[in-house]
This record gives C-alpha cells, structure tokens and sequence, in this order.
C-alpha cells in the first residue's frame, strides 16, 4: 500500500452510476469491465484508484507470482499444478488486492508475458517472465486513455478479461495462468473513441460529466482540499464508511452464487435488447451478470425487474445504434417503459432450452428497492 492513503471511496460526490458500476463489477469479475468516459477533472482516476483500496482481503498462494487462489484448483497457474502434482502442499497467505497501472505505452509482450525460448532449448527448463496480467490476477487492471492504447493490446487484455485465462504459446512452448481481475478503463472522448468493436467488448459504460449542482461543487472543494492537507486524517474520517462499503461487497460477492433468475427474466432481457435493436448476443449476457451482482448487492436471492432496468441502464448505451454526429444517450423513463413492455411480453412460465424438456423455472424472489 502507498504511503499516502488514497481518496476514499465513499468520500466522492455524485457520480451514482460510475460507482454503481464498479461496485458490481467488484461483486462479479464475470461481468468484463468497466469504461469511463468524461472530460477531464470528474474523478475517473481517482474512483478506481479508490475501489482497489477498500476491496477485501483475498486468501492466496504464498510465493506465487501469479495470486493464485488456493481453493480453485482449476484455475491455478502450470507452476502451482505442477507442485500439487508432485505433492507439495501451497503455502498460503491473505494479502490487499492489487491496483496495477497499464501505461499506455505497454508492448504486447510487457502484457502477456514472455517464455524464455533460449532456456527451455539449453536447459529445458520452461521458465516464464510474468507481464502485467499476472500481476493483475485476483486484482484491479487500471488502463487510462485506454483510446490511445494500441488497438491489438486492447482486444488481449478484453480477450483475458472475458476468458479469465492467460496463455502464452512461443514455438511449440505453451504457458497458462488465472488472469482474473476488474477491468477499469477511463478515456477522454474529446481525444478520440474507441472502434465500436472494442467499445461492445467492455461490458459496462458509463458517461460522465461534471456536476452543476452547487452545492455539491462545494462539497468537492471542500473535501479535495481537506484531503490535501491531511491525508491520514481525512481517510480516517471516512474509514468506518468504508470498511462498511468493504464488508458488504464481501458478503454480496459470498450471496452471488445463490441468486437466481427465471426463464421469464432471460426472455424479459431478450426482448429489452432486441427492442433497442443491439447487435450480437453479448448485452443479453452482461445485462443477466449484471442484474446477478445486483441483487447480491442489494441483499436478495432472486433478481426482479429494477435490478435489470439498472443493469441495462450501464450495459445498452454504448452499444446503441446512432447516426452520425447523434448522442449515445437513453432517458431512463424510455429505458423503463421499453422494459415494463418487454416484461409484459413475457409468458408467465417458459420451459427451458433442451428440446423435450417439460420443466418449470423456479419463481424469483420480489424485494423492495433498495
């Protein structure tokens, strides 16, 4: 951890969608990643700089450079089953999440790593030189003005951020470790957007734009300048806030395997998107993680229609279709009302996939707002 304790999270004013979604992605890694979009000085840096910090804990491989988690044995790294094979047992300890920092000038091979060719040939020994996906397994991978960033070098790290995998394969060598991690990143769309290719592949979006509210523009001054002065103490300030924020993300990400969803909330989803006329299948299956991490948050074990309003509300924006010169914006009521009608469109009870199958999807859990 940095000497100078970071901005907390919970002291940022505003900006409840950008929070909202990196929270959910720290619920779910599943979910692919977050981007940011907003002028300059609105505090994207400084919110993922911000989330890394108050994450929990995780229980790791002791002296594994990749992190490895050491209750998934199908996602530890060829090293760490290499030692359980011959029957070593991992040594373990409990450590922070990472923030990793990608600068924007980061080659292909300081990303994925790189095989030492030389010394499997003389020796034959496979040794591997961890790149910056290793270091961001089980972590936060921070990428500012990821628009500037070579596009190849975008589709790698989008590739290991859906797969969860990292392989490295250099004349006939192969090496394999967990590349698991939050996927931040934050441009200014005044240098230029990204290629609506890569721009569908990160999950969520969310636009940002500075505040007006007065008041809340003095609250930002006041709160800038009192953590100038005193970092310590401002952090101190607000640490029972986000040791609470930090609890909660740990106690949603231990729910989220038990929220479910019904064959009426998919087909719901599937008519939200095909109503929006978005392209491929990927906002469908976003939309549902997202909805997932949700309820999590929320506390329920079942996902309801606000937790897919909202969930749509970060997943569909940037991959509408829009003319040219014409803002990719969505009014909330029209985003409600679009799925309020989907919703109604929805047999109240649909059998399942498999041909033959004559099975009922279980009923979901209705809760309150949150």
């Amino acid at each position: 951890m940095s000497s100078i304790q970071p901005y907390p999270f919970t002291a940022i004013v505003g900006q409840e969608r950008m929070k909202r979604a990196l929270i959910l992605n720290a619920i779910s890694n599943s979910i692919g990643g977050v981007l940011i979009r907003g002028e300059r000085g609105t505090a994207k840096s400084t919110a993922a700089r911000a989330l890394a910090a108050l994450l929990p804990e995780i229980e790791v491989v002791a002296d594994c450079p990749f992190a490895c988690d050491p209750s998934g044995i199908d996602t530890l790294c060829d090293n760490c089953r290499d030692r359980l094979a011959a029957g070593e047992t991992l040594p373990t300890t409990r450590r922070r999440t990472r923030f990793v920092d990608l600068p924007v000038s980061a080659t292909e091979d300081r990303v994925v790593g790189t095989l030492d060719i030389e010394r499997a040939i003389q020796q034959g020994e496979r040794h591997f030189e961890a790149g910056v996906l290793a270091a961001a397994n089980r972590g936060l991978l921070y990428v500012d003005e990821v628009n500037l960033l070579d596009d190849h070098v975008v589709d790698l790290l989008l590739d290991s951020a859906a797969m969860g995998v990292n392989v490295v394969e250099r004349e006939g060598i192969s090496f394999s470790h967990p590349a698991r991690f939050i996927l931040v990143g934050t441009m200014n769309p005044e240098e230029g957007d990204l290629r609506p290719q890569l721009l569908d592949r990160f999950a969520l979006c969310v636009d940002m734009h500075g505040i007006v509210d007065p008041r809340q523009r003095v609250a930002i001054i006041e709160r800038r300048v009192a953590y100038e002065q005193d970092p310590e103490g401002f952090y101190g300030e607000w640490l029972p806030r986000e040791a609470q924020l930090s609890v909660e993300i740990g106690a949603a990400r231990d729910r989220l395997p038990h929220v479910t969803h019904t064959q009426r909330d998919l087909f719901t989803i599937a008519q939200l998107t095909t109503s929006f006329r978005v392209d491929g299948h990927r906002a469908d299956i976003v939309i549902l993680k997202a909805a997932r991490a949700h309820a999590a948050w929320a506390g329920w074990l079942a996902i309801n229609e606000q937790d897919i309003l909202l969930a749509a509300e970060l997943t569909l924006p940037h991959r509408l279709k829009r003319q040219p010169f014409e803002e990719a914006a969505m009014d909330a009521g029209w985003l409600e009302e679009r799925l309020r009608k989907a919703r109604a469109d929805a047999p109240p009870d649909l059998s399942p996939p498999p041909p033959g199958a004559e099975k009922t999807a279980p009923s979901a859990k209705k809760a309150p707002s949150r």
